[in-house]
């Protein structure tokens, strides 16, 4: 049975990139009429009609919208088999695609770029950021990155690296009647701050979904004050103090203006760094230091 060749997933993500048979193929470089000719023949390999042509435009059919997901990342492995061929050649130069959620971008991530540019420095990284944990394993089932770094994936069938855990702490403002340790040394009890109205996560935030849960174990359900679209400025939302936050330790500020305590009992979630597939040499290089910053975090917390 005959199977789809790169060329005619190629041509089929640019004429829906693009949105026009004309412009793809001038983006091809192919004539209108070869273009055309080859998806007709992808279109009798997968059984059915990928595109719809409308007068300004083209529109995916349902069996399209099926397709396109599976096209875009038969072209990134694609790709990538292309990068790990001139890796293997011993070339110094190319670019891995690290993916990763907001929290593991602000915390853990910095001090592994900054070791890797200095370890590695022809070798570029592309980084990608998610909100959730689900659409950053999402993007990686299709296709958008070497690694993904985050908690560990649901179902997952490639290698998944166990990178240890990320630690939570509450926020408050150095006046707050609760903040009782201004050095941060301190601990609190969630319940105590269940009155409170709390800097929230936005809904589409894995944050939020954790930090609901965090709340319903300590017997509450959080009042909430303000919604942060940036992760970032949850800490600093609540140091300003427009309410308590729970937040990853490791993307507290230098030199922060607020008072950060432990919950009690601890809140922990665990992280993973997982691939697709059998790892090559740099990406498994920089697994690796991932794995010391992380162990050298654990340490000093």
């Amino acid at each position: 049975m005959a199977q789809p060749t790169l060329r005619q997933l190629e041509y089929l993500v640019t004429v829906v990139d693009t949105g026009s048979f004309t412009r793809a193929a001038e983006q091809l470089h192919v004539t209108q009429p070869a273009l055309s000719h080859q998806m007709r023949v992808l279109e009798r390999t997968v059984g059915g009609p990928l595109l719809e042509r409308l007068p300004r435009s083209v529109r995916l059919t349902p069996v399209g919208r099926a397709v396109l997901p599976h096209a875009r990342a038969a072209l990134a492995e694609a790709e990538r088999v292309h990068t790990v061929a001139r890796r293997a050649a011993g070339l110094e130069e190319g670019e891995l695609e690290v993916a990763a959620v907001y929290s593991v971008s602000l915390g853990l991530l910095p001090p592994v770029l900054r070791a890797w540019r200095g370890r590695h420095p022809g070798v570029r990284i592309r980084l990608r950021e998610y909100p959730h944990a689900d659409r950053l394993q999402a993007a990686m089932a299709a296709g958008c990155a070497d690694l993904a770094v985050g908690p560990a994936p649901s179902g997952w069938e490639g290698p998944v690296r166990d990178l240890g855990v990320e630690e939570f702490a509450v926020v408050l403002p150095a006046d707050d009647p609760q903040a009782h340790h201004p050095e941060g040394t301190g601990t609190v009890v969630l319940a105590e701050l269940a009155d409170r109205a709390w800097v929230h996560y936005a809904p589409d935030n894995g944050l939020a979904e954790l930090f609901e849960q965090v709340c319903a174990r300590a017997g509450f359900r959080p009042q909430v004050a303000i919604r942060a679209e940036q992760t970032s400025a949850v800490p600093l939302l609540a140091a300003a103090g427009l309410g308590p936050a729970l937040v990853p330790a490791n993307i507290v500020p230098p030199h922060f203006d607020g008072v950060v305590l432990r919950p009690d009992p601890p809140v922990r979630r665990a992280l993973t760094a997982y691939t697709r597939t059998r790892p090559d040499p740099l990406t498994v290089a920089f697994a690796d230091l991932l794995a010391e910053q992380a162990a050298t975090a654990a340490r000093s917390s």
